[in-house]
């Protein structure tokens, strides 16, 4: 099926058939996101990346549902406008768990930038030397670099 004659099926459909699976797709997203939000609030960071798909593939679901809603709104607002309200409602769910989410992410990627930093800082630290010249002083040498590898196999 082309992305045109997926466009036209979903403007054809019944307005309570596209409501509902806009909505359906909508609150499933709003999960998938409590979900990792609670997830990272925990420190569980992998289990939360695990959702990272279904994330997105909810995300992009939502959008073309939501397009094919802008342009039968019209329509759908006469067909069932208690329907339109309560996706509105949904709407607004969605938007207040995406900005505790985008928080939520830019405080675990702020520490564990942090952690990072921290360890390659003692690294260094623990790279410089410990011993003394000739004339009785501590020996200075080339600061360390403090670049550290991550291994993301694991």
């Amino acid at each position: 099926m082309t992305a045109a004659q997926r466009l036209a099926a979903l403007d054809d459909l019944p307005a309570r058939d596209l409501i509902a699976v806009t909505e359906g797709t909508l609150r499933t997203l709003v999960e998938v996101m409590n979900s990792e939000t609670t997830l990272l609030r925990a420190g569980r960071h992998r289990d939360a990346a695990t959702l990272g798909a279904e994330k997105t593939r909810l995300a992009q679901d939502y959008v073309g549902y939501a397009r094919a809603v802008q342009r039968q709104l019209e329509r759908l607002k006469a067909e069932a406008p208690d329907a339109v309200g309560l996706l509105r409602l949904g709407h607004e769910r969605l938007a207040t768990q995406m900005a505790e989410n985008l928080k939520v992410i830019a405080t675990a990627r702020a520490v564990t930038e942090d952690l990072l930093t921290d360890v390659a800082q003692a690294v260094a630290r623990s790279a410089r030397p410990k011993t003394y010249g000739a004339g009785g002083q501590l020996r200075t040498a080339q600061p360390a670099s403090g670049g550290i590898a991550v291994n993301r196999a694991s």
